[in-house]
């Protein structure tokens, strides 16, 4: 691929994509969305190439399935080793070492000064069923407290769990009965109307509220928080909120499931976005760039917890196969050796889009920690109203000028910054010209 990027040869979609797209129209369902319209013939490191011929900067990854980057020569490496030597073997049959030392790599990496059991599954859904199951076993309570603009998953529990009711539960009941919703830290957008810190964190003691009027923390298996939520808007919550969580757990003995599925592995420029509110899970739950690309998933627990479960309660055919145990044991020494990168950059991704915020009034909000940022968009910066069409139009003259951007925020306003942790500074530079460009295009309309 060439150097120089982006490289638009045909305006997207070039005729290859739109010969496939009809295809993909025929034969998928219309419910499998697609964020561009191009279709990818190769990709490395911060490049993505389609089968026109353009090349693109991604800030995507694959939804930050890909913080070191689209085939990371080392990943690639040991996977190229791995498949010489056997592909599946089921753990429940034949176990294997890349198994067991990726355990132990997670469970030594993982906060918390306790001994931890892991078992590996195949996607972030399913490393949130079984940290529900367990937590259900351990604890034999019913109920699950998850909060407003959570993204957990497309399962049954899972898209219970979730908050969105479009597109991800609609139609599909029934959901799970025993999960309770409480307001997030959004505080941009208060639940309660208030503002921090004068709010005094309403949204927790809420919580202690609901306990003593509609909900017994008797009955209470656990709390179940993304320490960032991901496709809920990249809310970053103020540090009291997850402490406060966290000690309402610990009153009513409850347990605390962080979903690190987006926010883990290096992203923010820590391994878990849980350590920079200084709060120690009993389980937590990680999937996406786990695996370097290739789909892996695991639910770390308290030992204790995780081995109140009856043998054969957890697994599953595929669960930790082989070859993605080997990429996220190469993909986990990466996040590790670029946390300090992640930071670096994320302080000059912050930097850059504060400042278009100064710029573009359409800009009413900046978040973010390391290299998982946001920027919400609205129409006046008094009533927050949504620009939810000019977010649309951004993306599209992003993607049209060669930057693979997308959004998240159940208002349909945010857009959110998702880089390989590797990215040059260069490409990091370029990708946000595109992006300011794309709403000095929009805003002048």
């Amino acid at each position: 691929m060439a150097k120089k990027i982006p490289k638009i040869v045909v305006t997207p979609p070039g005729p290859k994509s739109v010969e496939l797209m009809k295809l993909q129209e025929k034969y998928v369902p219309k419910a499998v969305f697609h964020v561009t319209p191009i279709f990818v013939a190769e990709s490395e490191g911060a490049r993505i190439k389609d089968v026109d011929g353009n090349e693109y900067i991604d800030f995507a990854t694959g939804i930050s399935c890909l913080n070191a980057g689209h085939r990371n020569p080392e990943i690639m490496k040991a996977i190229r080793e791995q498949m010489e030597k056997y592909l599946h073997l089921c753990v429940h049959v034949t176990s294997y070492e890349p198994y067991v030392k990726l355990a132990e790599k997670l469970a030594t990496l993982a906060p918390g000064s306790f001994d931890k059991k892991i078992v590996l599954i195949n996607s972030g859904a399913e490393a949130v069923e079984n940290a529900v199951k367990v937590a259900r076993r351990y604890t034999g309570k019913p109920t699950i407290v998850a909060f407003e603009y959570a993204f957990h998953g497309r399962t049954r529990l899972a898209m219970s769990l979730t908050a969105s009711v479009h597109p991800y539960k609609y139609g599909f009941g029934p959901l799970d009965p025993a999960v309770h919703r409480t307001p997030y830290a959004y505080c941009y957008r208060c639940s309660f109307g208030l503002e921090y810190p004068t709010c005094n964190m309403r949204c927790v003691e809420y919580i202690r509220d609901t306990f003593a009027v509609n909900l017994s923390p008797g009955d209470v298996a656990a709390m179940i928080v993304e320490p960032i939520p991901g496709e809920g808007g990249f809310i970053v919550p103020p540090k009291e909120f997850l402490l406060g969580l966290r000690k309402i757990c610990d009153e009513s003995g409850i347990l605390l499931i962080a979903d690190e599925i987006q926010s883990g592995m290096g992203r923010t420029g820590k391994m878990f976005a849980i350590e920079h509110f200084n709060v120690v899970p009993e389980i937590i739950t990680m999937a996406k760039s786990l695996g370097g690309g290739l789909p892996i998933a695991a639910t770390i627990g308290k030992g204790e917890i995780m081995d109140s479960v009856q043998v054969g309660g957890l697994g599953g055919t595929f669960g930790g196969n082989p070859l993605g145990c080997v990429a996220a044991l190469r993909a986990v020494d990466l996040a590790q050796q670029l946390l300090r990168t992640a930071e670096k950059l994320g302080k000059s991704l912050m930097s850059r889009i504060r400042e278009m915020q100064e710029k573009y009034e359409i800009i009413g909000d900046v978040r973010g920690i390391g290299l998982m940022a946001a920027v919400e968009l609205v129409r006046d910066r008094k009533t927050k109203e949504p620009a939810k069409e000019e977010r649309k139009q951004i993306l599209n003259e992003c993607h049209k000028d060669g930057l693979i951007i997308m959004g998240a925020g159940a208002h349909g306003n945010v857009i959110r910054f998702l880089p390989p942790l590797n990215i040059s500074g260069e490409w990091l530079n370029k990708g946000l010209d595109i992006f300011e460009n794309a709403i000095k295009i929009v805003t002048a309309k």
